[in-house]
Protein backbone atom coordinates (compact mmCIF):
# COMPACT_ATOMS: atom_id res chain seq x y z
CA UNK A 1 0.00 0.00 0.00
CA UNK A 2 0.76 3.47 -0.11
CA UNK A 3 -0.54 6.08 1.89
CA UNK A 4 -3.17 3.51 2.77
CA UNK A 5 -4.26 3.08 -0.86
CA UNK A 6 -4.23 -0.34 -2.55
CA UNK A 7 -1.62 -0.28 -5.89
CA UNK A 8 -1.89 -3.43 -8.67
CA UNK A 9 0.64 -3.96 -11.42
CA UNK A 10 -0.83 -5.54 -14.53
CA UNK A 11 1.83 -7.58 -16.59
CA UNK A 12 0.69 -8.51 -19.86
CA UNK A 13 2.62 -11.24 -21.02
CA UNK A 14 3.09 -13.42 -24.50
CA UNK A 15 6.04 -15.68 -24.73
CA UNK A 16 8.37 -13.99 -22.35
CA UNK A 17 9.43 -17.34 -20.37
CA UNK A 18 12.93 -15.87 -20.64
CA UNK A 19 11.92 -12.70 -18.64
CA UNK A 20 8.83 -12.88 -16.50
CA UNK A 21 10.50 -14.84 -13.32
CA UNK A 22 13.06 -11.27 -13.22
CA UNK A 23 10.20 -9.07 -13.45
CA UNK A 24 8.14 -10.66 -10.81
CA UNK A 25 11.15 -10.70 -8.71
CA UNK A 26 11.74 -7.40 -8.82
CA UNK A 27 8.36 -5.90 -7.79
CA UNK A 28 8.60 -3.91 -5.49
CA UNK A 29 6.89 -4.40 -1.39
CA UNK A 30 4.47 -1.53 -1.59
CA UNK A 31 2.39 -3.32 -4.91
CA UNK A 32 -0.80 -5.30 -2.98
CA UNK A 33 -1.32 -7.28 -6.10
CA UNK A 34 0.47 -8.51 -9.37
CA UNK A 35 -2.16 -9.03 -12.02
CA UNK A 36 -0.32 -11.31 -14.83
CA UNK A 37 -2.36 -11.80 -17.89
CA UNK A 38 -0.98 -14.65 -20.28
CA UNK A 39 -1.83 -13.61 -23.89
CA UNK A 40 -2.00 -17.20 -24.76
CA UNK A 41 1.45 -17.65 -24.71
CA UNK A 42 3.27 -20.98 -27.15
CA UNK A 43 5.89 -21.15 -24.96
CA UNK A 44 6.12 -21.97 -20.95
CA UNK A 45 5.55 -18.68 -19.46
CA UNK A 46 2.61 -19.99 -17.62
CA UNK A 47 4.44 -22.70 -16.39
CA UNK A 48 7.18 -20.53 -14.74
CA UNK A 49 4.28 -18.14 -13.38
CA UNK A 50 2.50 -20.95 -11.92
CA UNK A 51 5.96 -22.25 -10.14
CA UNK A 52 6.71 -18.65 -8.79
CA UNK A 53 3.10 -18.64 -7.15
CA UNK A 54 3.98 -21.33 -4.59
CA UNK A 55 4.78 -19.55 -1.13
CA UNK A 56 3.33 -15.72 -2.17
CA UNK A 57 0.17 -15.05 -0.34
CA UNK A 58 -0.26 -12.53 1.41
CA UNK A 59 -2.55 -11.13 4.54
CA UNK A 60 -4.26 -8.62 2.92
CA UNK A 61 -7.12 -10.34 1.50
CA UNK A 62 -9.04 -7.98 -1.80
CA UNK A 63 -12.35 -9.04 -2.56
CA UNK A 64 -14.61 -8.42 -5.87
CA UNK A 65 -16.42 -5.88 -5.16
CA UNK A 66 -18.81 -7.27 -7.98
CA UNK A 67 -19.76 -10.28 -5.56
CA UNK A 68 -20.72 -7.79 -2.49
CA UNK A 69 -24.39 -7.50 -2.29
CA UNK A 70 -26.22 -4.45 -2.39
CA UNK A 71 -29.66 -3.78 -1.19
CA UNK A 72 -31.91 -1.90 -3.32
CA UNK A 73 -33.34 1.43 -2.45
CA UNK A 74 -35.31 4.33 -3.98
CA UNK A 75 -32.03 6.64 -4.08
CA UNK A 76 -29.26 4.08 -5.43
CA UNK A 77 -31.16 2.96 -8.52
CA UNK A 78 -28.43 4.80 -10.49
CA UNK A 79 -25.88 2.65 -9.41
CA UNK A 80 -27.43 -0.65 -9.17
CA UNK A 81 -27.83 -0.13 -12.85
CA UNK A 82 -23.93 0.61 -13.02
CA UNK A 83 -23.32 -2.19 -11.06
CA UNK A 84 -25.41 -4.41 -13.52
CA UNK A 85 -23.18 -2.92 -16.48
CA UNK A 86 -20.17 -4.33 -15.04
CA UNK A 87 -21.57 -7.77 -14.57
CA UNK A 88 -23.04 -7.50 -18.13
CA UNK A 89 -19.94 -6.18 -19.94
CA UNK A 90 -17.30 -9.39 -18.58
CA UNK A 91 -18.94 -10.94 -21.84
CA UNK A 92 -17.04 -8.01 -24.10
CA UNK A 93 -13.57 -9.23 -22.71
CA UNK A 94 -11.37 -11.63 -23.97
CA UNK A 95 -12.60 -15.22 -22.94
CA UNK A 96 -10.12 -15.67 -20.05
CA UNK A 97 -9.67 -18.22 -16.64
CA UNK A 98 -7.62 -17.34 -13.45
CA UNK A 99 -5.46 -20.03 -12.82
CA UNK A 100 -5.16 -19.42 -9.06
CA UNK A 101 -6.27 -21.51 -6.41
CA UNK A 102 -7.22 -18.50 -3.84
CA UNK A 103 -7.28 -15.18 -5.98
CA UNK A 104 -8.67 -13.24 -2.73
CA UNK A 105 -5.29 -13.52 -0.87
CA UNK A 106 -3.03 -15.00 -3.54
CA UNK A 107 -0.38 -11.78 -4.05
CA UNK A 108 0.24 -12.41 -7.59
CA UNK A 109 -2.89 -13.42 -9.60
CA UNK A 110 -2.45 -15.14 -13.03
CA UNK A 111 -4.70 -15.19 -15.80
CA UNK A 112 -4.63 -16.71 -19.37
CA UNK A 113 -6.59 -15.70 -21.90
CA UNK A 114 -7.99 -18.71 -24.09
CA UNK A 115 -6.51 -16.99 -27.22
CA UNK A 116 -4.14 -14.39 -28.11
CA UNK A 117 -5.89 -11.33 -28.49
CA UNK A 118 -2.86 -8.64 -28.18
CA UNK A 119 -1.41 -6.48 -25.91
CA UNK A 120 -4.05 -3.78 -25.52
CA UNK A 121 -6.14 -6.53 -24.63
CA UNK A 122 -4.32 -7.90 -22.17
CA UNK A 123 -4.23 -4.79 -20.34
CA UNK A 124 -7.70 -4.22 -20.62
CA UNK A 125 -8.41 -7.83 -18.45
CA UNK A 126 -5.76 -6.58 -15.99
CA UNK A 127 -8.10 -3.01 -15.60
CA UNK A 128 -11.42 -5.33 -15.24
CA UNK A 129 -9.88 -6.74 -12.41
CA UNK A 130 -8.44 -4.06 -10.95
CA UNK A 131 -12.10 -1.97 -11.53
CA UNK A 132 -13.75 -5.06 -10.32
CA UNK A 133 -11.51 -5.12 -7.23
CA UNK A 134 -11.82 -1.40 -6.32
CA UNK A 135 -8.07 -0.70 -6.55
CA UNK A 136 -6.88 2.71 -5.97
CA UNK A 137 -3.87 2.68 -8.19
CA UNK A 138 -2.99 0.35 -11.77
CA UNK A 139 -0.33 0.33 -13.01
CA UNK A 140 0.61 -1.50 -16.17
CA UNK A 141 4.69 -2.65 -16.04
CA UNK A 142 5.51 -5.32 -19.32
CA UNK A 143 6.73 -9.07 -18.76
CA UNK A 144 9.75 -8.92 -21.67
CA UNK A 145 12.28 -6.94 -18.57
CA UNK A 146 12.37 -3.49 -20.25
CA UNK A 147 10.85 -1.65 -17.39
CA UNK A 148 13.18 -0.63 -14.37
CA UNK A 149 10.48 -1.74 -11.14
CA UNK A 150 13.04 0.97 -9.23
CA UNK A 151 10.89 3.78 -10.94
CA UNK A 152 7.51 2.61 -10.43
CA UNK A 153 7.14 4.11 -7.29
CA UNK A 154 7.54 7.56 -9.21
CA UNK A 155 5.17 5.96 -11.25
CA UNK A 156 2.11 5.65 -8.87
CA UNK A 157 3.07 8.43 -6.65
CA UNK A 158 1.04 11.21 -8.20
CA UNK A 159 -1.69 8.99 -8.45
CA UNK A 160 -1.71 8.40 -4.87
CA UNK A 161 -0.47 11.53 -3.74
CA UNK A 162 -1.41 14.27 -5.84
CA UNK A 163 -4.96 12.49 -7.24
CA UNK A 164 -3.53 12.60 -11.30
CA UNK A 165 -5.91 10.18 -13.37
CA UNK A 166 -3.09 8.99 -15.49
CA UNK A 167 0.60 9.01 -15.36
CA UNK A 168 2.76 7.85 -18.32
CA UNK A 169 6.85 7.42 -18.52
CA UNK A 170 8.12 9.52 -20.71
CA UNK A 171 11.46 7.51 -22.30
CA UNK A 172 12.25 10.59 -24.59
CA UNK A 173 13.27 13.23 -22.31
CA UNK A 174 16.22 11.25 -20.29
CA UNK A 175 19.89 12.28 -21.41
CA UNK A 176 20.24 9.01 -23.00
CA UNK A 177 17.18 8.63 -25.17
CA UNK A 178 19.25 9.60 -28.29
CA UNK A 179 22.29 6.87 -27.49
CA UNK A 180 19.70 4.01 -26.46
CA UNK A 181 16.80 4.30 -28.24
CA UNK A 182 17.13 2.50 -31.71
CA UNK A 183 16.94 5.36 -34.38
CA UNK A 184 14.00 4.07 -36.45
CA UNK A 185 12.25 4.02 -32.87
CA UNK A 186 12.79 6.91 -31.73
CA UNK A 187 11.79 8.53 -35.17
CA UNK A 188 8.65 6.76 -35.16
CA UNK A 189 8.02 7.74 -31.86
CA UNK A 190 8.24 10.97 -31.94
CA UNK A 191 6.09 10.72 -35.36
CA UNK A 192 2.88 8.72 -33.61
CA UNK A 193 3.56 11.36 -30.58
CA UNK A 194 2.98 14.13 -32.29
CA UNK A 195 0.00 12.90 -34.38
CA UNK A 196 -1.44 12.11 -30.66
CA UNK A 197 -1.19 15.08 -29.10
CA UNK A 198 -3.37 16.37 -32.14
CA UNK A 199 -5.79 13.48 -31.17
CA UNK A 200 -6.09 13.12 -28.19
CA UNK A 201 -5.61 16.76 -27.27
CA UNK A 202 -2.96 16.52 -24.50
CA UNK A 203 -0.70 18.26 -26.14
CA UNK A 204 1.86 18.09 -23.10
CA UNK A 205 2.19 14.79 -24.01
CA UNK A 206 5.81 14.17 -25.98
CA UNK A 207 6.15 10.07 -25.34
CA UNK A 208 2.55 8.49 -26.23
CA UNK A 209 4.10 4.83 -26.53
CA UNK A 210 5.62 3.88 -23.39
CA UNK A 211 3.71 1.13 -21.86
CA UNK A 212 5.31 2.04 -18.08
CA UNK A 213 1.85 3.54 -16.68
CA UNK A 214 -0.45 4.03 -13.96
CA UNK A 215 -4.26 5.01 -13.78
CA UNK A 216 -6.38 5.98 -11.19
CA UNK A 217 -9.91 4.36 -10.19
CA UNK A 218 -11.70 7.16 -11.17
CA UNK A 219 -10.15 6.86 -14.62
CA UNK A 220 -10.40 3.59 -15.12
CA UNK A 221 -14.19 3.76 -14.10
CA UNK A 222 -14.48 6.59 -16.70
CA UNK A 223 -13.88 4.84 -19.88
CA UNK A 224 -15.54 1.51 -21.39
CA UNK A 225 -12.66 -0.80 -20.39
CA UNK A 226 -14.00 -3.46 -23.38
CA UNK A 227 -13.18 -0.99 -26.45
CA UNK A 228 -10.21 -0.12 -25.45
CA UNK A 229 -7.85 -0.97 -28.81
CA UNK A 230 -6.87 -4.71 -28.45
CA UNK A 231 -2.91 -4.69 -30.23
CA UNK A 232 0.11 -2.03 -30.08
CA UNK A 233 -2.51 1.47 -30.47
CA UNK A 234 -4.11 0.84 -27.67
CA UNK A 235 -1.62 3.47 -25.79
CA UNK A 236 -2.99 6.28 -28.18
CA UNK A 237 -6.72 5.12 -27.89
CA UNK A 238 -6.65 5.31 -24.46
CA UNK A 239 -5.57 8.58 -24.37
CA UNK A 240 -8.06 10.21 -26.31
CA UNK A 241 -10.69 7.94 -24.59
CA UNK A 242 -9.56 9.63 -21.22
CA UNK A 243 -9.57 12.90 -22.50
CA UNK A 244 -13.05 12.41 -23.59
CA UNK A 245 -13.69 11.19 -19.56
CA UNK A 246 -11.63 14.49 -18.93
CA UNK A 247 -9.25 12.79 -17.10
CA UNK A 248 -5.83 14.73 -15.94
CA UNK A 249 -2.58 12.82 -17.31
CA UNK A 250 0.98 13.80 -16.56
CA UNK A 251 4.50 12.52 -17.34
CA UNK A 252 7.52 10.99 -15.56
CA UNK A 253 10.80 11.22 -16.75
CA UNK A 254 11.80 7.46 -16.72
CA UNK A 255 15.16 5.44 -18.33
CA UNK A 256 14.72 3.63 -21.53
CA UNK A 257 15.72 0.19 -21.64
CA UNK A 258 16.55 -1.69 -24.49
CA UNK A 259 18.28 -5.08 -25.68
CA UNK A 260 17.06 -7.11 -22.11
CA UNK A 261 16.16 -10.51 -22.81
CA UNK A 262 14.23 -11.41 -25.82
CA UNK A 263 13.79 -8.23 -28.17
CA UNK A 264 10.84 -6.09 -28.55
CA UNK A 265 7.98 -8.17 -31.03
CA UNK A 266 6.72 -3.96 -32.08
CA UNK A 267 7.95 -3.74 -35.70
CA UNK A 268 6.80 -0.08 -36.34
CA UNK A 269 6.49 0.16 -40.02
CA UNK A 270 3.71 -2.17 -39.20
CA UNK A 271 1.87 -0.76 -36.70
CA UNK A 272 2.08 2.75 -37.94
CA UNK A 273 -0.61 2.66 -40.48
CA UNK A 274 -3.52 0.71 -38.36
CA UNK A 275 -2.40 3.37 -35.53
CA UNK A 276 -2.63 6.20 -38.11
CA UNK A 277 -5.96 5.40 -39.14
CA UNK A 278 -6.79 4.90 -35.02
CA UNK A 279 -5.66 8.13 -34.35
CA UNK A 280 -8.29 9.79 -37.04
CA UNK A 281 -10.93 8.02 -36.36
CA UNK A 282 -10.81 8.72 -32.45
CA UNK A 283 -10.06 12.24 -33.43
CA UNK A 284 -13.39 12.67 -35.23
CA UNK A 285 -14.91 11.06 -31.98
CA UNK A 286 -13.48 13.36 -29.45
CA UNK A 287 -14.26 16.38 -31.67
CA UNK A 288 -17.87 15.30 -32.13
CA UNK A 289 -18.33 13.74 -28.44
CA UNK A 290 -16.83 16.87 -26.21
CA UNK A 291 -16.88 19.90 -28.73
CA UNK A 292 -20.63 19.39 -30.16
CA UNK A 293 -22.90 16.67 -28.06
CA UNK A 294 -21.60 17.36 -24.31
CA UNK A 295 -20.63 20.75 -24.46
CA UNK A 296 -20.18 23.14 -27.99
CA UNK A 297 -17.34 25.09 -28.32
CA UNK A 298 -16.39 26.95 -31.29
CA UNK A 299 -13.17 24.71 -32.24
CA UNK A 300 -15.08 22.00 -33.67
CA UNK A 301 -16.31 24.80 -36.28
CA UNK A 302 -12.91 25.89 -37.65
CA UNK A 303 -11.26 21.91 -37.51
CA UNK A 304 -14.07 21.42 -39.59
CA UNK A 305 -14.04 24.55 -41.74
CA UNK A 306 -10.41 23.80 -41.94
CA UNK A 307 -10.48 20.39 -43.73
CA UNK A 308 -13.40 21.16 -45.89
CA UNK A 309 -10.93 24.26 -46.79
CA UNK A 310 -8.19 21.73 -47.71
CA UNK A 311 -10.61 19.07 -49.57
CA UNK A 312 -11.67 22.63 -51.84
CA UNK A 313 -8.10 22.97 -52.37
CA UNK A 314 -7.56 19.66 -53.69
CA UNK A 315 -9.89 20.76 -56.79
CA UNK A 316 -8.42 23.92 -57.38
CA UNK A 317 -4.61 22.23 -56.95
CA UNK A 318 -5.93 19.33 -59.37
CA UNK A 319 -6.45 22.25 -62.16
CA UNK A 320 -3.74 24.32 -61.69
CA UNK A 321 -1.53 22.12 -62.39
CA UNK A 322 -3.02 20.31 -65.20
CA UNK A 323 -2.81 23.57 -66.93
CA UNK A 324 0.55 23.95 -65.34
CA UNK A 325 1.71 20.72 -67.13
CA UNK A 326 -0.58 21.08 -70.64
CA UNK A 327 1.79 22.68 -73.22
CA UNK A 328 1.13 26.52 -74.15
CA UNK A 329 -1.74 27.18 -71.93
CA UNK A 330 -2.18 29.60 -69.21
CA UNK A 331 -2.79 29.48 -65.55
CA UNK A 332 -6.43 30.90 -65.21
CA UNK A 333 -6.08 33.68 -62.62
CA UNK A 334 -9.39 33.49 -61.16
CA UNK A 335 -8.20 29.53 -59.70
CA UNK A 336 -5.29 30.99 -58.06
CA UNK A 337 -7.04 33.66 -56.31
CA UNK A 338 -9.42 31.07 -55.24
CA UNK A 339 -6.22 28.57 -53.96
CA UNK A 340 -4.40 31.58 -52.07
CA UNK A 341 -7.33 32.13 -50.71
CA UNK A 342 -8.72 28.77 -49.36
CA UNK A 343 -5.20 27.64 -48.58
CA UNK A 344 -4.37 31.02 -45.98
CA UNK A 345 -7.95 30.32 -44.56
CA UNK A 346 -7.40 26.85 -44.18
CA UNK A 347 -4.49 27.22 -42.55
CA UNK A 348 -5.85 30.33 -39.95
CA UNK A 349 -9.02 27.41 -38.88
CA UNK A 350 -6.69 24.96 -38.40
CA UNK A 351 -4.41 27.06 -36.42
CA UNK A 352 -6.73 28.78 -34.40
CA UNK A 353 -8.64 25.20 -33.58
CA UNK A 354 -5.48 23.58 -31.90
CA UNK A 355 -4.87 27.50 -30.22
CA UNK A 356 -8.44 26.87 -28.78
CA UNK A 357 -8.08 23.19 -28.27
CA UNK A 358 -4.47 23.77 -26.52
CA UNK A 359 -6.18 26.41 -24.33
CA UNK A 360 -9.43 24.28 -23.32
CA UNK A 361 -7.34 21.40 -22.12
CA UNK A 362 -4.91 23.45 -20.40
CA UNK A 363 -6.65 22.00 -17.03
CA UNK A 364 -5.61 18.33 -17.62
CA UNK A 365 -2.16 18.74 -17.43
CA UNK A 366 -1.70 18.34 -13.66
Amino acid sequence: MLNNKTVAVVIPAYNESSQIETVLNGIPDFVDRVIIIDDCSSDNTVEKVNKFLINNSTELKISSIIKNKVQSTPYNKANLELRKKAIEEQNYFTPSICLNNDSEKSRFILIKHKYNAGVGAAISTGYKWCKDHDIDCSAVMAGDGQMDPSELLSICKPVIENGVDYVKGNRLIHPSAWIIIPKIRFFGNSILSILTKVASGYWHISDTQTGYTAISKHAINSIPLYKIYKRYGMPNDLLIKLNIAFCTVREVKIKPIYEIGESSKLKVLNVSLPILFLLIKGFVKRLWVKYLFRDFHPLFILYNVAFLTFVADAYFIYHLLLNFLTPNSKTPTDYLIIFIFLTISGFQSLLFAMWMDIQNNSHLRK
